[in-house]
């Protein structure tokens, strides 16, 4: 089985090394290159990691921050992705029941009429 995948977001470094401490330096440069970005676009740009990007506005980046997309973007293996198999292939249940939680739900109540 391949491994899965992840990624990890440089541009707040990249952007350090540069000199550029501030979301708002990076706004003007970015309309310079016609990507029009809000100033919380641009914020959760820069702080958190973007799920889906635009490949002009990657380009834009690597160009303001004449750096490589290697420097930008590192791939790495996914976070708990051995766990999840391993869990799903040890089984987890025993005829439909989960072992896991079995001991620790409430029995149910019986009511039984007089």
């Amino acid at each position: 089985m391949t491994p899965k995948l992840d990624y990890r977001w440089h541009l707040r470094e990249v952007m350090a090394t540069r000199g550029m401490f501030s979301t708002t330096d990076l706004r003007p440069l970015l309309a310079e290159r016609g990507i029009d970005l809000s100033p919380s676009q641009t914020y959760r740009l820069v702080v958190e990691r973007p799920e889906r990007l635009s490949l002009k506005t990657l380009m834009a980046l690597l160009d303001i921050l004449g750096c490589s997309m290697d420097e930008l973007i590192e791939p790495v293996a996914a976070a708990g992705s051995g766990r999840r198999r391993s869990a799903a292939a040890g089984g987890g249940t025993e005829a439909g029941k989960d072992t896991r939680l079995g001991d620790f739900r409430p029995k149910r109540a019986r009511i039984v009429p007089e």
